[in-house]
């Protein structure tokens, strides 16, 4: 809080006060909407689902699991390209983002998620009857994964302010 008799208020917020020492605002965004923290949901969700529809496949099995598994790998792995594209060009684009540890462990740490979902899906595709066990083993890799990346990203957004605003530079 600012002092009264204060002309400017200062920011007493962690995060605020890492924001404005670096510039950590987003450089690919759309009307102002960062894209990359609009775009990481997909993945996320279909990672989650592939592992729960690999249970629920190994609970029942019924084939429409193993078609729904097919789609569902394919939507991970597909949407987290198209999120790691929009992320990797913010880690590039803005010097705030690339001089953070977290940055770089989340880029880490998601470009492996994006190669597990890519070999989850290749596993569905090439044999359908891999899912089980080998399916399955990857789905829960992946979603332990999803929690690491997911961390570290929530560690940029919430301790560093990554992504909140739009960068001021034009």
């Amino acid at each position: 809080m600012a002092k009264q008799g204060d002309s400017e208020a200062q920011p007493t917020s962690r995060v605020l006060l890492e924001m404005k020492r670096l510039d950590v605002g987003s450089a690919v965004a759309l009307v102002g909407h960062p894209l990359h923290v609009m775009m990481v949901h997909f993945p996320v969700a279909f990672v989650v689902a592939t592992f729960g529809i690999d249970i629920l496949y190994w609970w029942s099995g019924d084939e429409f699991w193993v078609r729904a598994g097919v789609w569902s790998a394919g939507m991970a792995f597909w949407s987290g390209v198209a999120a790691s594209i929009v992320g990797t060009g913010e880690l590039l684009l803005v010097r705030g983002i690339r001089m953070l540890e977290a940055s770089w462990s989340h880029a880490v740490a998601a470009m492996t998620l994006v190669g597990i979902a890519g070999a989850n899906w290749g596993i569905r595709l090439a044999n359908p009857a891999d899912v089980l066990p080998h399916g399955l083993v990857v789905s829960a890799i992946a979603t332990v994964m999803v929690g690491f990346a997911g961390w570290h990203g929530g560690k940029l957004v919430f301790d560093h302010g990554v992504g909140i605003l739009v960068s001021p530079k034009d």
